[in-house]
């Protein structure tokens, strides 16, 4: 059997309003679940290889996500506002 995951619901001082989550966002998440959240990679030159590829690589994936940029309000998604923040 495999241990069943407790879900984890955020609040809202853990989400970032300008898009991804803040540091006790990402604490919490690690602590939870044992992850390596780091902060997202918001520069837009003089990037380290590695650097560079987390970005591309969040990019990808995250443009590849099914979901409205928009809300029924014509408010920015928590979606668009990631990409937003990574400069995708």
């Amino acid at each position: 059997m495999s241990p069943r995951r407790k879900s984890l619901s955020l609040r809202k001082s853990d989400k970032n309003p300008t898009g991804g989550l803040s540091e006790s966002g990402r604490r919490r998440i690690n602590a939870a679940t044992g992850s390596k959240l780091q902060r997202p990679v918001t520069q837009k030159s003089g990037l380290s290889p590695r650097q560079k590829a987390r970005k591309k690589s969040f990019c990808a994936r995250m443009k590849g996500n099914k979901g409205a940029m928009k809300d029924s309000k014509g408010r920015p998604t928590r979606k668009a506002l990631a990409l937003r923040k990574w400069n995708c």
